[in-house]
């Protein structure tokens, strides 16, 4: 598989796009004509730097407004042809993109088009050139790739094809089925690109909102597996219109891209694999079993006040690790390490960011298969030395820099307590009821959450839910869950520092995990057991269960047990979601205990704007009046 991607898809200056496209492991470029115009040198210094980035130029794009004039029109549309194709033949390109027309003077007419395709064919012919026609979905006649493969099919020339681009076919809804009927080799280049489903107007869609294939909500695979079907073997490329990325930083949009093609051309041959491979084959995803542990590094002089919290939160020691200062904090089915090394990754997240978060493990079907599909997407992969005897645990790095491992469920999940832990002898732990993992919640800029969304479904079989916006007093929180079997991600990402999670990364200096939350499976005796063990519980106001009870109906009795024990309350036609917060501790971390009965889907965001500004009111420093 040929891979591109049009320069336009990302921010910085041409030489800056470049090493960025080369870095991610693109086979070539589109030049958009206007980097190419903003950018100091010739064609021939272009065309030399492009391919001492080991690069091709796949396309040279867009050419606009060309078929279907009137004289004198029609002539200046030769006369600009011309100067492109001397333009393109200096850069080292066959190949140029010509937009269907919105010149206002077009008159449309698809053998009109044709007759003016095959003119140019035979000009382009000449010059050993090629001319791709591509529908634009806001074409002012040709809107539709059927409209321009039949111009392409009268036009009749052989150096005149199709080009499609999954944006302008699926923002139409266009079945894409319909490619299928196009002979592969008429078709001169595909363009990839994805979009959320919003409704707005194509032109405005396109130009500030398409993403990576998989990080939208179009049927991108779809119409990739029906470009396959017709035997297409030419590059395949991104061309992304996004404010997010132009703002971005260039590396990481590039390998986004890169994963986002490697990822898709997976989907498409699982989904269909009689079609060719066109990449070497990839382990297949697969969904989380469990979380085998949560890691938090910290220090010496911190250690007391994390370990308190963790005690007061029903977790008991149960465990040293055998080489390292970690100890082992057990309830139900979480285990959490606190981990006081001072040297190692673990140390350096502490130094980096504060007491943190500094790895999750999580529990896969075959732990290696899933690094190996990791790596293969460009996840960045980590080896750490282990002591002889100890388990070798595969890792790759995560949101925030931190680590993602991954234990084998039929061996290291559980092997690893009796393998690297003493366990000194103790009474039973009675704990507080709290059972398993429900959810951990990461924090970050909001312009990265596109792309860790799709790391999490890329390198897992995972869902994404609807995005949502969480109101906080200071500004809005975009926030999205993506599900894999056992494990639940909230991405909560920060437009602004005044926010509460704005504040939280500013203040870590990009630590991701913001909480976790704990379920259990009785929230009031929780509550109950809690409150003996002295947990720092998150105080909410009267208000909110004066509401909470009109909203939903609930008995005064019932609202008095949730205001006694400071539980909010949700429901969704599926069943009801309990809440119990934590106090935030000084770096920003807090946990959540949930209570999930029935169905209930969703993470309690009608009841954010409501726990914000109450840990906002907890965080004011004493004597600060409250307004």
């Amino acid at each position: 598989m040929k891979t591109s991607i049009a320069t336009v898809s990302i921010s910085g200056d041409f030489r800056e796009k470049l090493a960025a496209i080369a870095a991610a492991g693109f086979d070539g470029i589109e030049i958009f004509e206007q980097d190419f115009i903003a950018f100091d040198g010739t064609p021939r210094e272009v065309g030399a730097m492009v391919r001492d980035h080991g690069l091709d130029i796949t396309l040279f794009q867009p050419f606009r407004d060309f078929e279907g004039l009137p004289n004198p029109l029609r002539a200046q549309a030769f006369a600009r042809a011309e100067r492109k194709f001397d333009l393109m033949a200096e850069l080292g390109t066959d190949l140029v993109l010509v937009c269907s027309s919105v010149h206002p003077a077009a008159m449309g007419g698809i053998d009109r088009a044709a007759d003016d395709f095959r003119a140019l064919g035979e000009i382009a012919a000449s010059r050993g050139l090629r001319v791709g026609y591509e529908a634009l979905a806001w074409g002012r006649h040709v809107h539709d790739h059927r409209d321009a493969w039949e111009i392409v099919r009268r036009a009749d020339h052989p150096n005149v094809g199709l080009i499609v681009d999954s944006f302008h076919t699926l923002s139409r809804k266009i079945d894409p089925e319909t490619i299928r009927r196009i002979p592969g080799d008429r078709i001169f280049f595909v363009q990839l690109a994805d979009a959320p489903a919003i409704e707005m107007d194509l032109l405005y869609l396109s130009r500030h909102f398409r993403n990576m294939p998989g990080e939208g909500d179009l049927n991108v695979t779809g119409f990739m597996r029906a470009v396959q079907a017709t035997g297409y073997g030419g590059p395949i490329s991104l061309e992304i219109f996004n404010d997010q990325f132009r703002a971005g930083l260039p590396r990481l949009v590039a390998r986004d891209g890169h994963r986002a093609l490697i990822d898709l051309m997976d989907r498409v041959h699982r989904a269909e694999p009689n079609l060719p491979m066109v990449q070497p084959a990839l382990p297949e995803p697969t969904p989380v079993q469990g979380v085998g542990f949560i890691e938090f590094a910290t220090s010496h002089a911190e250690v007391a006040d994390l370990e308190s919290l963790l005690a007061a939160t029903g977790f008991e020691h149960t465990g040293q690790h055998v080489s390292k200062s970690v100890r082992l904090w057990q309830q139900g089915a979480i285990n959490l390490l606190v981990n006081t090394e001072t040297t190692g990754f673990a140390h350096s997240a502490y130094v980096t960011h504060g007491t943190t978060v500094s790895d999750i493990a999580l529990i896969m079907p075959n732990a290696q298969a899933t690094h190996t599909r990791a790596c293969a997407l460009l996840a960045e992969g980590h080896d750490q030395t282990v002591a002889e005897g100890e388990l070798a645990i595969p890792a790759i790095r995560g949101v925030g820099g931190s680590m993602v491992r991954f234990l084998d469920a039929d061996s290291t999940a559980h092997s690893i307590w009796q393998t690297d832990f003493h366990h000194p002898p103790a009474p039973a732990p009675m704990g507080a009821g709290l059972t398993r993992v429900d959810h951990i919640a990461q924090t970050m800029a909001y312009d990265e959450m596109l792309s860790w969304a799709l790391f999490y479904t890329a390198i897992f079989d995972a869902s994404k839910a609807p995005m949502v916006d969480v109101a906080d007093p200071d500004g809005l929180v975009r926030s999205q869950a993506v599900e894999s079997g056992a494990l639940r991600v909230t991405l909560n990402g920060a437009e602004t520092r005044r926010t509460l999670a704005g504040r939280f990364i500013a203040d870590s200096f990009g630590s991701a995990v913001q909480h976790i939350a704990l379920a259990s499976d009785d929230i009031f005796a929780t509550a109950a057991a809690l409150a003996q063990r002295g947990f720092p519980v998150l105080k909410i106001g009267q208000n909110y269960y004066d509401d909470v009870e009109a909203r939903f109906g609930l008995d005064p009795t019932f609202t008095a047990q949730l205001r006694a024990a400071n539980i909010l309350y949700d429901q969704d036609p599926g069943g009801a979601y309990f809440q119990i917060y934590s106090q935030a501790r000084p770096e920003g971390f807090f946990f959540e205990i949930v209570q999930r009965t029935g169905q209930y889907a969703g993470y309690g965001a009608a009841n954010a704007p409501f726990r914000i500004a109450a840990q906002k009111r907890a965080s004011r420093p004493s004597g600060m009046p409250q307004l």
